[in-house]
């Protein structure tokens, strides 16, 4: 979902809710702790330099059982953030701490939040020799590879 997409849900949510994919609920008092612009500078394995850019936002839940963030005022927590850090419409990404922190891409479903764990892949398969039958089998396929 890009930052567009999520302040458009937001200014239609009576309550601002997350579910985790396997339907799991985040806790109804969690916090934003940030919400930041995460810029990854890298090299894959086969030696093509990439970079990627997304929002993050980063879901707490702490013990005050009592806090309830409101729709309107994330709204407002990302439009401070839009012109601080000069965010642009890129996709939203969530880190949510369950038992260790996780990364998720955000989705939509009757009128909640989803968190989608993201998977990491091989970004330069053509050029290091994983089969893509093979890329659900990591330890298979690093036997198999020249990349790694």
């Amino acid at each position: 979902m890009k930052l567009s997409n999520l302040k458009e849900e937001l200014k239609s949510m009576s309550e601002l809710r997350f579910q985790v994919q396997n339907g799991s609920w985040v806790p109804p008092h969690f916090h934003i702790t940030e919400v930041g612009l995460v810029t990854r500078h890298f090299i894959d394995c086969g030696g093509t330099v990439r970079k990627e850019r997304h929002v993050n936002l980063q879901l707490w839940s702490a013990e005050d059982h009592d806090h309830r963030l409101q729709a309107r005022k994330l709204l407002k927590i990302i439009e401070l953030s839009e012109r601080t850090l000069g965010l642009e419409d890129l996709e939203v990404e969530v880190e949510f701490q369950s038992n260790t922190i996780g990364r998720y891409r955000l989705g939509l479903e009757a009128g909640h939040f989803v968190l989608i764990p993201t998977l990491t892949a091989c970004l330069a398969s053509d050029k290091c020799g994983v089969d893509p039958a093979m890329e659900a089998e990591p330890a298979q396929a690093a036997a198999g590879s020249r990349c790694c």
